[in-house]
């Protein structure tokens, strides 16, 4: 499965998870996809729902899609602007990216914030407490090339043509508001901010957000999938014995990297956690033997940790991206 990636990044963003969510969702499509923590959106826009919600509290990344979404953000006016913007930020470098950042943070434009996102420090988005995006310059004032301004207008182009081919919709509300809206037709993708990470003035999480999401998904009508990090070689989630252990909770391996160094690739168990039963595992193709190695040392270190319960393990996931 070929993996698009939306044109705004975000962190933690869930490309390597598509293929496996998609082999475990268990849901005929007549209903909603619903995502109450949007994100990316490359779960949802890569899976292809004939009808979807996609929600955040984050009103600049709503903002962006819902201008795709009505078209008055095509792949021309995001080719033009980026063209456009590019040429003064490679004319007079990071005084020109804080000029657009000030203006951004005045006239709230979504091109401002596509600009900021694809030219700040590592892709960031980040506000502080009085809702002022505030990341600093990336330090590549040639960042706007004609090839990476044509990735991104491809990037917008494929969104904008699954959007026109299908009954979306994105609101800007909290995650609370839009759970209490799910039917028993409907299926919740939950992809929620890890608990002290990833949080500013739009994206705050803490244990008590997470235990409201879980009274809220135990009680829903919806079929649901939860995708959050099950451990790593320091430490594993306290949420999911504490929380999500009465559902479904499958687990597989991956790794990530801190810099471009080999030394610091490292692995992660992932899980999702369903309240249904997800299907066997598909066998997968070109797996490495020594990432098995690694998961299985890993598993069953944290179940020799936790002797109380286990978790399912699976075969590492290999993606195809773009």
């Amino acid at each position: 499965m070929k993996i698009l990636i939306p044109p705004i990044k975000c962190q933690g963003i869930k490309s390597k998870l598509v293929t496996w969510i998609a082999e475990t969702r268990q849901w005929n499509g007549e209903g909603v996809w619903i995502e109450p923590f949007m994100g990316s959106g490359v779960v949802g826009f890569n899976l292809k729902p004939r009808k979807a919600l996609f929600c955040d509290t984050n009103p600049h990344l709503i903002s962006f899609y819902q201008g795709i979404n009505s078209g008055t953000i095509t792949p021309l006016v995001v080719r033009e602007f980026l063209e456009s913007e590019g040429a003064q930020l490679a004319k007079h470098g990071a005084d020109y990216y804080y000029e657009v950042r000030k203006r951004f943070n005045r006239e709230k434009s979504p091109l401002d914030f596509l600009f900021l996102n694809r030219s700040c420090f590592n892709g960031l988005i980040r506000f502080n407490k009085n809702g002022k995006f505030n990341v600093p310059f990336g330090h590549k004032p040639r960042r706007f090339s004609k090839a990476y301004v044509t990735k991104i207008v491809n990037q917008v182009e494929w969104v904008a043509k699954r959007a026109s081919l299908s009954d979306w919709t994105f609101l800007h509300q909290d995650f609370r508001t839009t759970l209490a809206r799910a039917t028993e037709t409907d299926l919740i993708y939950c992809d929620p901010p890890y608990a002290g990470r990833h949080t500013d003035y739009f994206n705050t999480w803490n244990e008590t957000h997470e235990k409201s999401l879980y009274q809220d998904l135990k009680t829903t009508k919806a079929q649901f999938i939860l995708s959050t990090w099950h451990s790593n070689e320091h430490r594993e989630n306290p949420a999911i014995p504490n929380l999500w252990s009465e559902f479904n909770v499958i687990t597989r391996e991956h790794y990530y990297h801190v810099g471009a160094k080999e030394s610091n690739r490292k692995p992660m168990l992932e899980a999702l956690i369903t309240n249904f039963k997800p299907p066997a595992p598909v066998p997968r193709k070109n797996t490495d033997e020594l990432d098995n190695y690694a998961a299985d040392a890993l598993q069953l270190r944290f179940i020799r940790q936790k002797k109380q319960r286990t978790y399912t393990l699976e075969n590492p996931l290999s993606e195809e991206t773009e």
